[in-house]
């Protein structure tokens, strides 16, 4: 299987923009949860709220912006102004002196990637050969993912060098932001549309144009995310194992470093093979990853256990915006990408405060059963659902 693809230009600047970013947000995501109960004393069922509203919240600008980049045939513009929101008010995180200023911190953070998010994936597809979907979509995902490790690795040396500082911490995330958002002003370019979108992309008749397969897509994408809780309760888990607080960030480099390695290699093999398979593969070890924490009772365990769930991330991420593309439209990318993203947000908030209210009144234990039983539901439903469609090649 050749591995290097013909991509294009954009495909690596936003690749590039979003490896920046996540070493700015995952520097200061790596280490909030701890922050909150440690610093600012906050118990585990409003961690859940925060992680819940901030995420859930965002979503639903998801589905405008994306929305707004079909009607006006331009989606930099809002790429640019949602990756740049998230860079300002990130100095928030760092002056906090209570939970509501990480909330609106979160919050404000959460909204711009709300807006950035939709309009990005479609540029993707905008500028992507049908043929290597898969492999711009997962190079994409590697790209940002190798962001999404070096965030943690550096809050952790940070935090080592300045005695458990998670304030410096917040201050240096900064940096890195401000750079991602000036490379994607200068280095990306706006593909021409070959049609604009007429009327309103939200009317009736162009949600039903979007097709039978997507929505039940959406649909199998909006149970799974109701069992799937905020990693915040991943790295809580971890310390509670045995992992020392100054090196549970490194649990997500753990994580991050087999998406990163794995989500590019899976994009190819998905436009060889197809994606379904793999989609479904990807829940399933997702359940088997969650039953792990639930039990396990080791450090080294879960170590393992992380480095898994960067294995399900790199097999269903990438792949399942590589289907979404595959299937609609293209007036209306944005529009479903944004619809997505949606309904999976959406889910985050009662996941997650289900999650905290399981960790705090019932047991940790019932926190990832529960998430490991929605993901093998899902898994189930996607291949009955889908195996029974020949037209289904995506």
């Amino acid at each position: 299987m050749k591995l290097l693809q013909p991509l294009p230009r954009n495909v690596w600047i936003l690749g590039f923009v979003s490896l920046l970013t996540d070493i700015s947000s995952e520097m200061i995501h790596s280490v909030l949860p701890l922050f909150l109960v440690t610093t600012l004393g906050t118990s585990l069922p409003i961690v859940g709220i925060i992680e819940g509203v901030a995420e859930s919240t965002a979503s639903i600008l998801k589905i405008f912006s994306g929305a707004l980049s079909d009607y006006w045939g331009r989606r930099k513009e809002l790429a640019i102004a949602g990756y740049g929101l998230s860079t300002v008010v990130k100095p928030l995180f760092a002056i906090a002196t209570s939970p509501v200023w990480v909330l609106l911190a979160r919050f404000a953070d959460r909204v711009g990637k709300g807006i950035r998010v939709a309009p990005r994936d479609a540029l993707v597809a905008d500028t992507t050969d049908v043929r290597y979907r898969g492999a711009a979509y997962g190079l994409r995902q590697s790209l940002d993912t190798i962001g999404a490790f070096l965030g943690p690795l550096s809050a952790t040396g940070l935090m080592a060098l300045s005695g458990q500082n998670f304030r410096l911490v917040f201050w240096v995330a900064v940096v890195p932001g401000i750079l991602a958002v000036s490379l994607l002003t200068v280095g990306v370019r706006e593909p021409s549309q070959p049609k604009q979108l007429r009327g309103n992309p939200l009317q009736w008749h162009n949600l039903k144009s979007l097709g039978r397969n997507y929505w039940l897509l959406v649909g199998v994408a909006l149970l799974f995310n109701l069992g799937n809780s905020s990693d915040a309760f991943l790295l809580l888990r971890s310390q509670q194992v045995g992992i020392a607080i100054s090196i549970v960030p490194l649990s997500l480099v753990v994580m991050n470093l087999t998406y990163s390695l794995s989500a590019y290699p899976i994009g190819v093999l998905s436009d060889r093979i197809g994606r379904l398979g793999l989609l479904a593969s990807g829940f399933f070890l997702y359940a088997l990853v969650y039953l792990g924490f639930a039990f396990a009772n080791t450090s080294w365990q879960i170590w393992v256990l992380f480095a898994l769930y960067g294995l399900h991330l790199g097999m269903s991420k990438g792949v399942l915006l590589a289907v979404v593309a595959d299937h609609v439209p293209v007036r209306l990318r944005g529009t479903a990408f944004g619809l997505v993203n949606l309904v999976t947000g959406a889910a985050l908030l009662p996941a997650s405060l289900m999650a905290g209210v399981l960790w705090q009144w019932v047991n940790p234990q019932a926190t990832f059963v529960v998430g490991s039983l929605f993901a093998i539901a899902v898994s189930i439903l996607l291949v009955l659902t889908y195996s029974r469609q020949k037209k289904w090649n995506g």
